[in-house]
């Protein structure tokens, strides 16, 4: 059996993925830290949601404009990022890195594959990696939706953060005309997050 394509990401109230100005620098924006308090703040129920989605993870996808945020000095390091840190006597998921061209030197190791050819490419890379375990999509808003737009989503993670940003990067942008119809299968309240699973019932 399978696993499923689960877009996973953390979102303010009013619908942003991060604060204005997030650039390399400033992964989440400025002043964005936050909306990730959440992960951060060692509260058994935030842990264990951490801990089961990385045990369920069996590949990665993720935008170009993330990837840079990650393969930057204070990014991601060989024992810290996606799953590096959680269990050391498993090798961290593949990463797909959804891009329209690769870099020609990056920081980061050989676990990150450039794909140039778009969502469903990534996509089916990353199935064929993960076995019977998910694909988790993490990032950015603009990558996540790209994939919720073009009905490749099994689950819908939202950790939905108790602040009003009031600008930022949104999950769905206005303009979208893309109608997803969704069904809460589980949800866990903790210190810092709401976090919210829907299952995607129909896109378009």
């Amino acid at each position: 059996m399978s696993g499923q394509v689960i877009v996973d990401i953390t979102m303010s109230l009013d619908g942003y993925v991060t604060a204005p100005g997030a650039g390399v620098e400033h992964g989440l924006g400025v002043d964005g830290e936050p909306l990730h308090e959440w992960v951060f703040n060692g509260a058994p129920a935030n842990q264990k949601v951490l801990d089961d989605m990385v045990a369920r993870s069996g590949a990665v996808v993720m935008g170009r404009r993330l990837f840079d945020v990650i393969d930057a000095p204070g990014g991601w390091s060989d024992d810290m990022g996606y799953g590096a840190e959680r269990d050391q006597t498993v090798a961290p998921p593949p990463v797909f890195v959804v891009t329209h061209e690769a870099p020609e030197t990056w920081r980061l190791g050989d676990r990150f594959t450039f794909v140039t050819d778009g969502v469903h490419s990534a996509v089916a890379k990353a199935r064929a990696a993960a076995g019977d375990r998910d694909v988790v999509v993490m990032g950015g808003g603009e990558t996540c939706h790209a994939v919720l737009a073009a009905g490749l989503v099994d689950l819908l993670h939202i950790h939905l953060a108790p602040l009003v940003l009031g600008g930022g990067t949104r999950l769905f942008p206005a303009e979208e005309s893309t109608r997803i119809r969704l069904e809460l299968v589980a949800s866990v309240s903790a210190p810092a997050a709401e976090h919210l699973s829907y299952k995607v019932i129909t896109q378009g």
